[in-house]
């Protein structure tokens, strides 16, 4: 295993670094730098007829670091395409002491006005720093759930000061809601000043 103390860890997003593992099984953990990365422009969320038609109908309940583990939990879980994940059971370790410390956090999304285990449908969680918002996984178990999760993200990180919001990598599903790709000497120009900004996810 790298052997990294959790300041280390911490240390790697303010230097456009982040740790993935293999496996769920995997001790160690690879420090990543892309070429290129995923942001969405705060004022750039795009919200299709559709989203906001679902959203209308108000049949779900949005908390902020509620279950935090769970969210990480039902990240890690296999899915279609990707039976593998890159959140080991070591990493998950970190981020609960993050999620401790106030570093991590997590939003997640109820069909259930009780938040009971049966209810979460779909969240995501990451890491905050400064002003910059570090997106590290999100999941969905009914359509739907991970993007009203990231619709009450970026509303949140708006109101609460940020100016960045990084989400590693561009898949199709973040591009389809606004996100873009910019290269790694492009991000980590932005990244610089954000980590400068005041800002507070749990305000």
């Amino acid at each position: 295993m790298t052997q990294f103390g959790l300041s280390d860890i911490l240390d790697l997003y303010t230097k456009g670094q982040f740790p993935m593992a293999e496996t769920r099984e995997s001790d160690g953990f690879m420090i990543v730098e892309p070429d290129m990365r995923g942001i969405i422009p705060l004022d750039g969320l795009h919200i299709s007829r559709s989203l906001k038609k679902a959203m209308a109908r108000g049949d779900y309940h949005v908390t902020i670091n509620h279950c935090f583990s769970r969210v990480m939990e039902y990240c890690a879980a296999p899915r279609v395409g990707h039976p593998e994940t890159w959140i080991s059971e070591s990493l998950q370790m970190v981020y609960e002491h993050f999620h401790e410390a106030g570093f991590a956090h997590s939003l997640e999304i109820w069909d259930s006005p009780h938040c009971d285990a049966d209810g979460l449908v779909g969240g995501l969680y990451g890491i905050a720093l400064g002003g910059a918002f570090f997106g590290e996984s999100m999941f969905s178990v009914k359509p739907n759930g991970s993007k009203i999760a990231l619709v009450y993200l970026v509303e949140r990180l708006n109101k609460n000061g940020f100016v960045l919001l990084d989400t590693q990598y561009l898949t199709d599903h973040l591009e389809s809601m606004g996100g873009v790709e910019i290269s790694q000497e492009d991000y980590l120009k932005i990244l610089k000043p954000a980590l400068q900004v005041k800002a507070s996810f749990s305000a």
